[in-house]
C-alpha cells in the first residue's frame, strides 16, 4: 500500500509517500479502505519526533480515517465488506489501509460524503470525552482557546447546542468574526489581555470550564480565569511544556487542573468515546445545530502541503488528505 513516512523528524520536508506492507486485519479488528484522513496539530508533532504513537502501534501518522470496510476479522459484530465507516486511530492514517479496532469505529453521520467525515471524529472525541471527563454541565460558562481552529470551532457549537454562554480567543479580526458566526457569545484577541476581558466579559466570576490547546505559556492566565469550582483541562502544548501553577490560587477556588491525551487512552475507553460522538454528536450535525466544518483538500502526494497549511498559524477549518 501507498503510505507516508517520515525520513527523519523535522519539517514537512521529511514527509514522503512511500510503499509499505499492507497492514493484516486481526481478531476484534477492522481493516478500512481509506477514502480521507484528518490532518491533525498532533500529526505535526509527531513528524517533529515530539509525540510517538504508543508502543506496538503503527509508525504511520494519522489519527482518524474515513473510508469503506475491507475485511471485518474474527469476533467483530455490525459490520460488512463495503460498510461506509469512520475511525478513531493511534495511528496509521496516512495511508491507503488502516486496521483499527472494531470498537473505534462508527458509521459516519447520515448525509455526510465520506470526505468531509473525514474531518469530524477525532475532533469531536476530544472535545466530548475532555468536557464529560470534568463534567461539564449543560448551561455552564465555558473558555476555549483558538476558536478558528478545528477543535475550537467545534467545541463553540458544541457547547452553544447544550445551553452554555461560549468564550473563546483568536488572532485577528477575521477570525474573530468567525468565532462569532459560529456562535461565541464573547470573542477575544489573544494579543490583547485577554484574562482581563474574560474577569469583565463574567462580571468578575470567571469560567466553569476551560479547554486549553497553549499549556505553560497560558497556564497561570487560565487558573486566574476560573471561577470557584472550575476546571481546567490542558490538551495541548504549543506555548511549552513547563510553567508556574499557583497552588494557592487552586485552593481558594477549589479548582482542577487536569491534562489528557485521547491517543493514549485504551481501546475500550476511546470505544466508550466513539459511541459517545455517535450517540450525542452526529444528531447535531444532522439536525444542522452544528455546521460542518470548512475542509480544505489535499491530495496523499501533498501531505508536504498539508502539514504547512496547518502549521501556518493562518488555517482555519480542517485539512484532509484525500487518498
Amino acid at each position: 500500500m501507498r503510505a507516508v513516512d517520515v525520513i527523519e523528524p523535522g519539517g514537512p520536508e521529511q514527509l514522503t509517500v512511500t510503499d509499505l506492507p499492507d497492514p493484516v486485519v486481526g481478531p476484534g479488528e477492522v481493516l478500512v479502505r481509506v477514502v480521507a484522513a484528518g490532518v491533525n496539530r498532533a500529526d505535526l508533532l509527531q513528524r517533529q519526533g515530539f509525540y510517538p504513537p504508543p508502543p506496538g502501534i503503527s509508525t504511520v501518522i494519522g489519527l482518524e480515517v474515513s473510508g469503506h470496510v475491507e475485511a471485518v476479522g474474527s469476533e467483530v459484530e455490525g459490520w460488512a465488506i463495503g460498510d461506509d465507516v469512520v475511525a478513531l486511530l493511534a495511528g496509521g492514517g496516512y495511508a491507503e489501509l488502516a486496521v483499527v479496532p472494531a470498537g473505534q469505529c462508527c458509521r459516519p453521520p447520515s448525509g455526510v460524503d465520506l470526505v468531509t467525515a473525514g474531518a469530524l471524529l477525532e475532533v469531536a472525541a476530544t472535545v466530548v470525552s475532555n468536557l464529560s471527563r470534568v463534567g461539564y454541565a449543560d448551561g455552564e460558562t465555558f473558555l476555549v482557546h483558538g476558536g478558528a481552529g478545528g477543535i475550537g470551532a467545534f467545541a463553540i457549537q458544541y457547547v452553544k447546542a447544550r445551553g452554555g454562554r461560549v468564550l473563546t480567543t483568536a488572532g485577528s479580526p477575521e477570525k474573530l468574526e468567525q468565532c462569532r458566526a459560529l456562535g461565541a457569545d464573547v470573542a477575544i484577541d489573544y494579543h490583547e489581555d485577554w484574562a482581563a476581558a474574560v474577569k469583565e466579559a463574567t462580571g468578575g466570576r470567571g469560567v466553569d470550564v476551560l479547554l486549553d490547546v497553549m499549556g505553560a505559556k497560558y497556564l497561570e492566565a487560565n487558573v486566574a480565569s476560573l471561577a470557584r469550582n472550575g476546571r481546567l483541562v490542558v490538551i495541548g502544548l504549543q506555548g511549552g511544556r513547563k510553567g508556574t501553577l499557583d497552588l494557592n490560587a487552586l485552593l481558594t477556588k477549589n479548582a482542577l487542573v487536569t491534562a489528557t491525551s485521547l491517543r493514549f487512552s485504551p481501546p475500550d475507553r476511546k470505544a466508550e468515546i466513539v459511541a459517545m460522538v455517535a450517540r450525542e454528536v452526529w444528531p447535531l450535525y444532522e439536525s444542522g445545530q452544528i455546521e460542518l466544518p470548512a475542509v480544505r483538500q489535499f491530495a496523499l502526494d501533498d501531505v508536504r502541503a498539508a502539514h504547512e497549511w496547518l502549521g501556518s498559524g493562518s488555517a482555519s477549518g480542517k485539512a484532509v488528505l484525500v487518498v
